[in-house]
């Protein structure tokens, strides 16, 4: 069966969004432009790594460019999207591989998730960037420097939003470990 790709090149909106109560919340990257819809479920896992590893690659193209890229250091306030998941909610697949670029020539980040496929060999998997007529569906994105802080940010406050708050300073806890100095013992 053909390779059906969703593209967006600089979307009106790309966020993750969850439906469901945390403990049981299903979460989902949303893509949408000109009244198109495309929303992608995927693990928490899946869009925590997604959005620390944006703001990694986002980083670094800072970085390698003294400075010069069009890439705010953090995401602008006036850019911040709150609002729920995009209606109607209709999952195109679930996502298995995801892939970043930065794209240098047209300043850009690019996102790619593809379809889950079962049964897959990793010596047969073919490149999530290789384009083909077959394979696993994908959701292909292209984002300016200030949307993917923004992206990013909203993705790491949802996935913080799930936690538990901590008794004593009520920031979430982390399951890797919280380093709050009231709960280590720590006095000022």
């Amino acid at each position: 069966m053909p390779r059906q790709v969703f593209f967006y090149d600089q979307p009106e909106r790309f966020v993750a969004g969850t439906v469901g109560q945390p403990g049981a919340r299903a979460f989902y990257l949303q893509a949408s432009a000109r009244g198109r819809i495309t929303s992608v479920l995927l693990e928490k896992t899946q869009v925590a790594a997604l959005a620390e590893r944006i703001e990694e690659v986002l980083d670094e193209a800072l970085r390698r460019s003294g400075g010069d890229a069009a890439i705010p250091a953090t995401a602008p306030a006036d850019l911040l999207d709150t609002a729920p998941l995009d209606l109607p909610l209709e999952q195109e697949f679930r996502v298995g591989t995801m892939a970043l670029a930065w794209d240098s020539i047209d300043s850009c980040l690019v996102v790619e998730a593809q379809a889950v496929i079962e049964d897959e060999d990793e010596e047969d998997a073919e490149s999530v960037f290789e384009d083909t007529e077959d394979g696993p569906d994908m959701l292909r994105v292209r984002l300016t420097g200030a949307m993917a802080r923004v992206f990013a940010k909203r993705a790491l406050d949802l996935v913080a939003a799930g936690r538990k708050p901590c008794p004593f300073c009520n920031l979430p806890l982390d399951p890797e470990g919280h380093l709050c100095p009231r709960a280590n013992g720590y006095r000022r």
